[in-house]
């Protein structure tokens, strides 16, 4: 999910593929650009999290402590949900399933049912500090959070209940993230380390070679076989994202320079049958990057 500084407006575009974006910045028109579509307000304060519900459904959290399901088709807002004390920091679901998730700054984690009552389903609560990871299994049976207080947590979403607790000294969680049809979950942390999670014993299965900035965010396409993250940076140093390979080798495959400040999103764009693999990038800097993903050039 890609998020400048959003303040709370929901855009679609009509219409699709009508310029390039460049990693340089430029825009290559392929063809005349029709009108953007801007519906009203779904927040009342700043949009912090989006993420995709069902194909036509989205996700958000916000400033204002609420959670919203809205279409990016018609802009209705179709479900608000109020529970939370204090700033929405994370939202995720398992795509396709009825049930959103949501992280907040008053240290819980809530489950809410699309079509069941404004309230929370679930409650998660047991960690020290500001929630800033949240990642759901495939069959949304899981739930791992992840905090400022150096732990990540593993939830039966059914229950409620906290199958377990593991804590790594200085490991502050920015972001998490399940890897399709496995057990793995990814975590970046500002110790600047890209971990993975063996879900099923809440344990580091392996962890990258440190950075030299804070990681801020990651993603994993959707084979399974990559995973990207993202780090700060100013003044033209760090801010770069970086491609990892989740197979035998374990190793770091490409970077992606071209932001002069922190890049806070990362993420793998869906492939068409004509176009190359390719991922997009967001940054303090005020742009948004499309790289292609095995060569690093301009999208």
């Amino acid at each position: 999910v890609l998020l400048g500084r959003a303040m709370g407006k929901l855009q679609s575009k009509i219409s699709f593929h009508t310029a390039k974006y460049r990693a340089d910045g430029s825009v290559e028109e392929t063809r005349p650009v029709r009108a953007v579509r801007q519906h009203g307000p779904m927040h009342t304060d700043a949009v912090t999290s989006v993420a995709a519900l069902k194909p036509d459904l989205c996700v958000s959290g916000g400033r204002d402590k609420s959670v919203a399901v809205c279409s990016w088709r018609s802009g209705a807002a179709l479900r608000r949900f109020i529970g939370h004390q204090r700033e929405v920091t994370k939202v995720t679901s398992a795509l396709d399933s009825n049930r959103v998730f949501s992280a907040s700054r008053d240290k819980t984690v809530m489950m809410w049912e699309l079509h069941g009552t404004s309230g929370p389903s679930q409650h998660f609560p047991g960690h020290d500090l500001v929630v800033t990871g949240l990642a759901v299994s495939p069959d949304a049976s899981q739930l791992c959070t992840g905090s400022r207080d150096n732990t990540v947590c593993k939830w039966d979403t059914e229950t409620g209940e906290c199958l377990g607790r593991a804590a790594i000294s200085r490991n502050l969680v920015t972001h998490l993230c399940w890897v399709p049809g496995e057990p793995y979950v990814i975590q970046t942390s500002e110790d600047k380390t890209i971990r993975i999670w063996d879900s099923r014993e809440l344990q580091v299965a392996h962890a990258f070679p440190a950075k030299r900035h804070i990681q801020t965010c990651c993603d994993v396409s959707q084979d399974g076989r990559y995973c990207l993250s993202s780090s700060s940076g100013s003044a033209g140093e760090g801010g770069e994202a970086t491609l990892w390979d989740l197979r035998q080798t374990r190793n770091q495959v490409r970077e992606y320079k071209g932001h002069f400040q922190t890049t806070t999103s990362c993420v793998f764009l869906p492939r068409g049958p004509a176009l190359a693999p390719s991922i997009a990038t967001s940054s303090y800097d005020s742009t948004v990057k499309v790289w292609d993903r095995d060569t690093g050039g301009k999208g």
